[in-house]
């Protein structure tokens, strides 16, 4: 399952040249994300009460064409890996006006308890873990 979720581009996520500043992709990797698990039927919130969190332990963008100022984008993401104590989640960033990619990149998250100590998502969350994992499956 690909999730495409909708922005607009805020005046205040500008430079003075009109231009997306850098670190507002990786906010939009997760305004992505969130949605897709969302649509997976799991909400981070749900997550986190039943005790897993995930840790980043890696964030990656290749910035390939400007946003601007009020552009609309699309926020393309999905889970690419999958192990018992990682995912992978992909996003690209499209302009909704002319499907023109500005952006894509991954982040890689560990599955932690709250005390921030790795977790087998398999072993510990068995429902969770297979609900993942089809979605893992379905982007093979």
């Amino acid at each position: 399952m690909v999730n495409s979720t909708l922005i607009r581009v805020r005046y205040k996520d500008t430079d003075q040249m009109g231009v997306v500043y850098n670190g507002n992709y990786f906010n939009w990797f997760e305004i992505g994300r969130v949605e897709l698990l969302r649509e997976m039927g799991i909400s981070y919130k749900d997550l986190e009460k039943r005790g897993v969190f995930t840790a980043v332990s890696e964030a990656y963008c290749k910035y390939i064409k400007p946003a601007r100022f009020d552009d609309e984008i699309i926020i393309k993401t999905r889970i690419i890996k999958l192990t018992e104590t990682r995912v992978e989640f992909e996003y690209s960033l499209h302009r909704k006006e002319d499907n023109q990619l500005l952006a894509k990149g991954h982040t890689i998250h560990v599955f932690v308890d709250r005390n921030i100590k790795p977790i087998s998502l398999k072993d510990t969350h068995k429902d969770l873990w297979e609900l993942f994992e089809g979605q893992a499956k379905d982007n093979e």
